[in-house]
């Protein structure tokens, strides 16, 4: 079997012309403004107990004569969604100090 050759087109076919490659347009550098700087004071340390050698008990009795307020937050979340959330706070102190007797 011999092959044919395909017979050319009697319409010409106009290749487009190559146009020059274009450079983008140079990125602006924009800067962000500094940040500002905000003046904190430093924190006034007390000193809870003068002594070097406190025991546990003088720890526990300076927290219940202070008191002390604890916060939770407690999130349940499966794949991104929170299901369950909760607050938790607690107040830690001696009894006199939230119900003072009456005189």
């Amino acid at each position: 079997m011999s092959r044919r050759k395909p017979r050319p087109s009697l319409i010409p076919v106009a290749k487009p012309a190559k146009r020059p490659p274009t450079a983008a347009p140079p990125r602006q550098h924009i800067p962000y403004p500094p940040p500002k700087r905000i003046a904190v004071p430093p924190p006034k340390v007390t000193h809870i107990f003068e002594q070097p050698d406190t025991s546990l008990v003088d720890v526990i009795d300076n927290l219940l004569n202070r008191g002390v307020v604890l916060n939770a937050d407690v999130v349940l979340a499966l794949a991104n969604v929170d299901l369950v959330y909760l607050r938790l706070s607690a107040l830690l102190c001696a009894a006199d100090r939230v119900m003072p007797r009456e005189r």
